[in-house]
Order: C-alpha cells, then sequence, then structure tokens
C-alpha cells in the first residue's frame, strides 16, 4: 500500500505540504501535488493513480468538473476537500462521484486513516482483476493479459486465429457452441463459408491442451450440435 500514487490538487500550498509530509511520515512515498486543475488533469494523462484528493474549489477549474472528467478514465478512489461543509454540499459531491468527502479544517491523521482505508479496498479489487486475466483449467492456463497460453507450466505457441478461438471457449466455459456460432465470434463472419475451417482449429486446439486429442477431456464434441469446453469441476464424476 505504502507504494500507491496519490495526487493531491489545492492551490493553498501549505495544505499540499503538510499533507504531504503527514503521507511520507506514514510510509507514503508516492504523493504528487498540483496547484491547479490544468496542470493536475495534465499530470493524471501521463501517470496512474491509485488515490486522488481533490479541492472543490479551484483557481481555474471547479473541483467537480474535474472529478467528471477524471472519471471517464479512472476508477481510482477520489477524495474531495472543501471549506463547504453543508449536507448539500457533501451530497453534490457524492453525485459528482467522489468516495469521500472532508471538511477544512481538517486532522491529517484522520485523512491519512480514510485514505488507508479506501486504498486497502481499491488495491484487493484490482489484484483480484489482475488474477482473473488468467484463466486456469488444471491442466492448462491462459493468460489473457499476455496472451499466452501454458499447458503444465510450459508456455506453448499459439498462432493467432487458433489463440482467439481458445480464448472465446475459456470465457465461455461449459456452453455448447455451434459451428457457425463459432464463426461468427471468432471469424466475424456472418456465414460459414468452409466447413473445415472451425475443425481444422479445434484439433489444434486439441493438440495443444489434451494428453490424447484423440479423446479430449477438455474440448468435447456435443454429437450434433458444436463444441464445449468443459472446466475440471464438470469434469469430476
Amino acid at each position: 500500500m505504502e507504494n500507491a500514487r496519490i495526487l493531491i490538487v489545492d492551490d493553498e500550498e501549505a495544505i499540499l505540504n503538510m499533507l504531504k509530509l503527514v503521507f511520507n511520515k506514514e510510509g507514503f512515498t508516492s504523493v504528487h501535488t498540483c496547484t491547479n486543475g490544468t496542470d493536475a488533469l495534465h499530470l493524471l494523462e501521463q501517470k496512474k493513480f491509485d488515490l486522488i484528493i481533490l479541492d472543490i474549489m479551484l483557481p481555474d477549474l471547479s473541483g467537480l468538473e474535474m472529478c467528471r472528467a477524471i472519471r471517464k478514465g479512472c476508477d481510482a478512489p477520489l477524495f474531495f476537500i472543501s471549506a463547504k461543509s453543508s449536507d448539500l454540499d457533501k451530497l453534490t459531491g457524492f453525485a459528482h462521484g467522489c468516495d469521500d468527502y472532508i471538511t477544512k479544517p481538517f486532522n491529517p491523521l484522520e485523512v491519512v486513516a480514510r485514505v488507508k482505508a479506501q486504498l486497502q479496498r481499491y488495491l484487493s479489487k484490482e489484484n483480484k482483476e489482475k488474477q482473473s486475466e488468467i484463466l486456469d483449467f488444471g491442466r492448462f492456463q491462459l493468460n489473457l493479459t499476455a496472451a499466452e497460453l501454458i499447458v503444465e507450466g510450459k508456455p506453448v505457441p499459439c498462432s493467432a486465429q487458433v489463440y482467439r478461438l481458445l480464448a472465446f471457449f475459456c470465457k465461455h466455459p461449459n456452453q455448447v457452441f455451434t459451428k457457425e456460432q463459432l464463426y461468427y465470434q471468432v471469424w466475424g463472419e456472418d456465414q460459414l463459408v468452409d466447413d473445415n475451417t472451425v475443425m481444422v482449429h479445434i484439433r489444434k486446439i486439441r493438440e495443444k491442451i489434451e494428453k490424447d486429442p484423440s479423446k479430449p477431456q477438455y474440448l468435447k464434441t456435443i454429437r450434433g450440435i458444436g463444441y464445449k469446453l468443459v472446466t475440471e469441476e464438470k469434469r469430476k464424476p
């Protein structure tokens, strides 16, 4: 968590310096600051941040306007800090997409505590999403990020079209697809031109993932219908 990148935007340099000092003392080593919205948006285009603290009253842009712009491409936790403390102001802030609203004056240690709580949830969610990019079928795994097939711990080369077909099956396990459906989803054609096209690629996949391609345990033929990729749980008696 201490490696999390934090951006603080406020036109009062005293507040920026105080918050940065407190965060540094709490072990956060990557804290960036800006005194206006324009510079902050430019920095957000260059770097990925794990949490943003944003003053609502800035000299050039409203914090509410900035929040709308940030939320178009960033889902990191976003805090508003503001001298406006009415319930309406807070509700407006949450309606614009903030995750927390802190009123001035504030206790910097309370800010750090709230930040830690939000970061723990956000980074935990991010790690789960990264893990979900690896689809595990026991004997083999498909790494969607690296576009890589791993069989029994070793990378196995795939042609682009074989990989696309396998990835489609892996994203839709235990579902039956006809040749026509597979051709449409993977090749992008409305009409199956060559009946052998799908069959040839199915055979190539089986040669890569099955112990015995002639007796497939994963990529099954459903007689008279099509094919489906069976997970380990479904293969157990």
